[in-house]
């Protein structure tokens, strides 16, 4: 039987599209009942690795674990190894980027199934009632990184690798090259190595065996998993609890419990074992079929037939609890043998270089907050980081209520826009250090007039206004002011011709007070923005809240052509208004005539050209004079389109103004009843309306647009 393979648990939520990337072929018996993901189907990598012959010779390693097992099977109970582990969270700002409180739950779990401190362990079934087994193994979070720099534990890396998991190794170059502790390796033979991402080739988890690529460096020792599949609060389950359980198994040299491959299910592996004589042979399952008895080739064994262990952690089911004695001389016999270093881990010198040991000191204040943006009196909820062992707390909260505070997790309010600054001192009796988060909590103010106008000339840096919230995740290219806009000095500009590939940006604005609405809404934007290269394919995606920032829903995007199917090679800047193209959005619904309405625009882009924003408009009924001035009451437009046509949940009317016109833009079934009807400030210019149609019944209908003459009408059919 071939025991030496890369191990994979797969996750069952993992959708099609991911799975596309990896593989074009689905395989049905690999799958659980009723599903269409794969079980588990990375097995073919250790396959393909067969044809390294330095893995092969690797594999040769695990004959010297099992003889090191047979001679050490009895001399190390009793003694409690502890391992010092690191999570690498590998993320781009989204689910993926799980919580410090999401991976303290995974440690606490790992540590509680370990030591059989599990409730469930007690409950297993009558054939293994008195076996489930305390492996004595602890892990325990390093407070040192490998060139003695104090952290918590847990390193985060933003990199859009985080969800292309066709190469590990390439994750975990991105972690080692921009983690925010310490660029380099984190050697194997020193910590427990978690990658946290959001995509990892199909699976839930995956590591390789001490016995198969034998060293030192952290990507052959460390263990990949989702971050879906990390703990049992934030992003994962309960059900997805112990998926790290059963890794450790296979990183401590543990087989499937019906031996060294990932296909459950296989008759044929009633002839093969997992090497430890405690697990009685089986197929493996891919459910809790508690009374499962697949093999009786181990009834001379046992003297009576044998059910299946389910509950093992190294088996597939939902209800595992519990491992052998057998699996933990196993284990341990990996923990004591010199291949791959893992007999470093648990060593005094060892514990101590990284911070392990338990002599854990304060050396780094620091602190989060639930949000860094709000409306006037909303409520923040701030969250003591410190690390790693603090016990008193004092804070200072520029212009907030209260403005002091000895609390560990304070709650605080502020009255007065603004941005104010936050300073915490935490202490651990001997120890004092302090965390100064300088213009780190927006205080919006509101804008309680319409129409609304933002033309950016009274910025001269968007970073340093209540008015607009930069999120710029990469710390590269970010929303500044530009030096020339829509017949003006000024815009707001993103500097995408010089990023550094993809990258994601956001401009969020302040509070707007539309309350006083009472029967429609518009939102109109100029951009202007050219592609650097043919290929390139960008989104500008403008998101809506009705809660002051609480939730979002995005609303439009514009990607690819929409943005501009014209290519300019080099830094593109816009020189007459025609460079310009108007956006009016007409679906800010009643949902949204609230007295905190927000907007944002989030911006997507890969190596691209830049991109300018400007004459922000937001207007209820026929636009105002006091907004924009020149208003011509003759419809003067030309290139008038519909599309897509027939339409299904939009419509997109596009068109050219000769000048700027107030005009209304109406959806009218075939009897001439008006369905639908907006009143639109066009700019001179390309102009694009936005019209919802996934309430309107199949069928004919038509699109005018009405300026005091006669009207322009264009037919289109919904499905």
């Amino acid at each position: 039987m071939n025991k030496f393979f890369f191990f994979v648990v797969v996750s069952f939520l993992f959708n099609a599209l991911n799975l596309s990337a990896q593989s074009t072929f689905f395989d049905a018996t690999n799958a659980r009942d009723g599903e269409s993901v794969e079980y588990c189907y990375q097995h073919k990598l250790h396959v393909k690795n067969l044809a390294n012959p330095a893995y092969v010779q690797s594999l040769q390693n695990d004959e010297v674990i099992r003889q090191h097992e047979a001679l050490n099977s009895a001399s190390t109970k009793g003694i409690i190894y502890k391992i010092p582990i690191v999570f690498h969270v590998l993320h781009i700002n989204g689910a993926e980027n799980i919580s410090d409180a999401q991976i303290k739950d995974a440690l606490f779990i790992l540590n509680r199934d370990y030591r059989k401190q599990n409730a469930d362990a007690a409950n297993v079934h009558v054939d293994f009632q008195g076996m489930p087994s305390d492996i004595e193994v602890e892990f325990v979070l390093a407070t040192k990184a490998p060139n003695g720099a104090c952290f918590k534990g847990i390193t985060r890396t933003y990199s859009s690798l985080s969800y292309q998991g066709n190469d590990g190794g390439d994750q975990v170059g991105a972690i080692k090259t921009g983690n925010d502790v310490f660029q380099g390796e984190w050697p194997s033979n020193k910590y427990l190595n978690i990658f946290i991402c959001g995509n990892i080739g199909g699976a839930a988890g995956y590591t390789y065996k001490p016995g198969g690529w034998q060293g030192t460096n952290m990507s052959i020792g460390g263990i990949w998993v989702l971050h879906n599949y990390v703990g049992s609060i934030g992003t994962s389950s309960l059900n997805t609890s112990r998926t790290l359980t059963h890794e450790c198994g296979h990183w401590l040299n543990l087989d499937h419990t019906w031996g060294g491959n990932n296909n459950p299910g296989n008759a044929s592996s009633c002839s093969t074992d997992d090497a430890v004589t405690d697990t009685p042979n089986c197929i493996g399952v891919t459910g809790c079929l508690i009374n499962s008895n697949t093999c009786n080739s181990d009834d001379p064994y046992w003297g009576f037939p044998m059910r299946d262990n389910v509950e093992n952690y190294m088996d597939y089911s939902y209800c595992s609890k519990m491992f052998t004695t057998g699996q933990k001389t196993r284990m341990r016999a990996a923990l004591t043998s010199s291949v791959a270093g893992r007999n470093n881990l648990w060593t005094t010198s060892n514990l101590a270089a990284t911070g392990a040991d338990g002599n854990v000191n304060l050396c780094k204040a620091d602190f989060t907050v639930n949000k860094t943006s709000i409306c006037v009196g909303e409520l923040l909820q701030f969250t003591d980081g410190t690390y790693n062992a603090a016990t008193g707390w004092s804070w200072t909260f520029q212009n907030g209520t209260p403005a002091t505070s000895t609390a560990q997790n304070p709650q605080v309010s502020y009255d007065t826009p603004g941005i104010y600054t936050v300073t915490l001192t935490a202490t651990d009796g001997t120890t004092t250090q302090t965390e100064t988060k300088t213009q780190y909590i927006h205080v919006l103010p509101k804008f309680g007039y319409l129409p609304f106008l933002e033309t950016f000339e009274n910025y001269t840096d968007l970073s340093n206004t209540p008015n607009w919230e930069i999120v710029n995740p990469t710390d590269f290219i970010s929303f500044q002011i530009g030096t020339t806009g829509l017949s003006s000095a000024k815009s707001a500009y993103l500097n995408n011709y010089n990023s550094n590939g993809s990258q994601s940006d956001e401009l969020i604005s302040a509070a707007v007070d539309l309350s006083s609405i009472t029967s429609s809404a518009t939102l109109s934007f100029r951009f202007s923005y050219r592609k650097k290269a043919t290929a390139n394919f960008e989104s500008l995606k403008v998101y809506l809240s009705k809660d002051c920032g609480v939730s979002w829903a995005q609303r439009k995007t514009l990607t690819g052509s929409q943005l501009s199917t014209i290519v300019v090679p080099s830094p593109w800047i816009p020189a007459t208004p025609e460079d310009w193209t108007t956006v009016h959005m007409t679906n800010v619904t009643s949902e949204y005539w609230v007295d905190n309405f927000r907007y944002k625009f989030k911006f997507d882009g890969n190596g691209g050209n830049n991109l300018y924003l400007d004459n922000i408009n937001i207007y209820s009924g026929s636009p105002s004079d006091n907004v924009v001035s020149g208003i011509d009451e003759t419809l003067q437009m030309n290139g008038v389109n519909l599309y897509p046509n027939p339409a299904d949940e939009e419509v997109t009317l596009s068109f050219s103004s000769i000048n700027t016109q107030a005009i209304t833009v109406a959806i009218q079934d075939v009897f001439g009843k008006t369905i639908q009807s907006h009143n639109i400030l066009a700019q001179n210019g390309s102009n694009l309306v936005f019209l919802d149609t996934q309430k309107l019944a199949a069928g004919t209908y038509f699109v005018s647009l009405i300026n005091g003459g006669t009207p322009v009408t264009i037919k289109f059919v919904k499905e």
